[in-house]
Formats: structure tokens, sequence, C-alpha cells
């Protein structure tokens, strides 16, 4: 009996993921993103809090439309993060897993982190 023939490689860009498999990765990732740009906020923190003058480059830092872009990056992946983690929470205790309420889910979690950081715009750039 010869050995079933098995791929050599995988090419991601053809496999089909589903709406919660991008969800999940995107929760991962926005984890990550997030836990390493913490070093980064706590610098930004430091400065601003060390005197008045440290805190108003802060401010004028921050008043930059790339800061303001970068900002509100980081206000997308912590909303994503934290709905996609309440799902992730819903799912362990098998709340939601059937195959629609878990695509519902997903889009749930895509259209309320859009929406929070549709929110968090308004703040920033009005």
């Amino acid at each position: 009996m010869s050995p079933l023939p098995r791929p050599v490689y995988l090419d991601l860009c053809r496999i089909h993921l589903p709406l919660a498999g991008w969800v999940s990765i995107l929760h991962r990732l926005s984890g990550a993103v997030l836990f390493l740009g913490f070093p980064f906020a706590i610098w930004l923190l430091s400065i601003s809090l060390a005197h008045e003058s440290g805190f108003a480059e802060v401010r004028a830092w921050l008043a930059l439309p790339l800061a303001k872009l970068a900002l509100l990056g980081l206000v997308w992946l912590f909303a994503l993060h934290y709905f996609a983690g309440l799902r992730h929470l819903a799912l362990d205790v098998h709340w939601g897993t059937s195959l629609t309420a878990a695509r519902r889910s997903s889009v749930g979690v895509l259209v309320l982190s859009g929406a929070a950081t549709l929110v968090a715009a308004w703040g920033v750039f009005v």
C-alpha cells in the first residue's frame, strides 16, 4: 500500500477562510500589535506626565495627521480585540456555536469595532 500524496505547500491565497476565521486571526494579530505598542504608549505617558513642556510636546505629536491616523488604527485594533474577545468568551461557554450564530457574531464584531472607530474619529477630527 503506497502512502497518499500529500501537498507540498499550501497556497494561502487559494484557501477560503470563513469570516469567523478571519475574525479569529484579526483577534490574535490585534492582541500582538497592542502588546508590542504598549511600551511606546507608556513612554508617551511618562513624557507627558514628567513636566508641562513634555505634555505640550506629546500633544503636538498627537496633533499631526499621521499620528491621528495611527491613533484611530489603535482604537480600531483595541475595539476589534475587545469585541472579538467577548465573542471568544461566549463561544467558550457554548453560546452561539451554530454556523449562523458564528457568522452573525463575526459580522457583529466587525460592525461594532467599526462603529467604535467612527465614534473615536468624530472625537479626534471634529
